[in-house]
Order: structure tokens, then C-alpha cells, then sequence
């Protein structure tokens, strides 16, 4: 089981993937399938992927794609609920008003939240993704708090 800090480097968008699905499982196994995981990293740096490996463990068969212009897709499966949000946009408390960002209910997992200090809850799972070359990625994951 994945143990936090966390750190690893990946080669490819599958890998990158990988990683996400550890941690969706880590977080079943401890019962916490409502945590927020605010992902941090530059455009392309293979937050969407991440997720997407997330969500292959949280909501099996999920088609995840990038929020960027929806600001929010609810995936659903085996009776739970991910919000995948794009926080490149929000800027404000308003904004994330607008869209209903504190209605919902269930896993989150925020892109972009380097924008969003504000909308960070007092406990949650900070995710660093950085860029290492064309396709090798640094992950970062940690519990954090506000």
C-alpha cells in the first residue's frame, strides 16, 4: 500500500496513470472515499492522466477527460461519486459559488489549485506533478492542511 509522503517518477502517461490508481486504492482501503486532492503542476503535466487512473479504482469505467472548459465533470461508479474540477479559471469565492463547487458531495479532485488557495478544505491530499522531459514526470503526494 501506498505510503505518504510519496514520491516517484514516471516514463510515461501510463505510469503517470498508475500512480493515480495506488492512490484511489490507498484511499478505499482507509475508508476515505470522500477526500479532496488538490493536483498542482504546469499545463500538461499529466494531472487529467492521474486522475484518470484515480478514477479507474474510485469510479470503474469512467471516461475521464479534462473539465478545462466545463470546470467540472461528475464521474459515477460502484455507488460513488468523483468531481473532477479545473480551477484555471476560478477566481474567486464567487466563482466557485456559481458553479456549485460546495454542493458537492464525494471525492474531489481540483486541477489547478495553485489558483485556488481559498477553496482548499482544512485537510486534504496535495498532488505536485512536475514536468521532467517530454514524457518523464515527477509525483509528489502528501497529506496537507490550511
Amino acid at each position: 500500500m501506498m505510503r505518504l509522503p510519496y514520491l516517484a517518477e514516471t516514463e510515461t502517461v501510463a505510469e503517470t496513470e498508475e500512480i493515480g490508481r495506488a492512490l484511489g486504492e490507498m484511499l478505499l482501503a482507509t475508508g476515505n472515499d470522500a477526500a479532496f486532492l488538490a493536483l498542482y503542476g504546469d499545463l500538461g503535466a499529466g494531472k487529467t492522466a492521474f486522475v484518470r487512473g484515480l478514477a479507474s479504482v474510485i469510479t470503474p469505467g469512467a471516461a475521464v477527460c479534462s473539465p478545462t472548459y466545463t470546470i467540472v465533470n461528475e464521474y459515477r461508479g460502484a455507488g460513488r461519486l468523483l468531481c473532477h474540477f479545473d480551477m484555471y479559471r476560478i477566481e474567486s469565492e464567487e466563482d466557485l459559488y456559481s458553479v456549485g463547487f460546495y454542493d458537492y458531495d464525494g471525492m474531489i479532485a481540483a486541477e489547478w489549485c495553485e489558483k485556488t488557495p481559498f477553496a482548499l478544505p482544512p485537510a486534504y491530499f496535495k498532488i505536485t506533478i512536475e514536468k521532467q522531459g517530454e514524457e518523464r514526470r515527477r509525483i509528489r503526494i502528501e497529506a496537507a492542511a490550511t
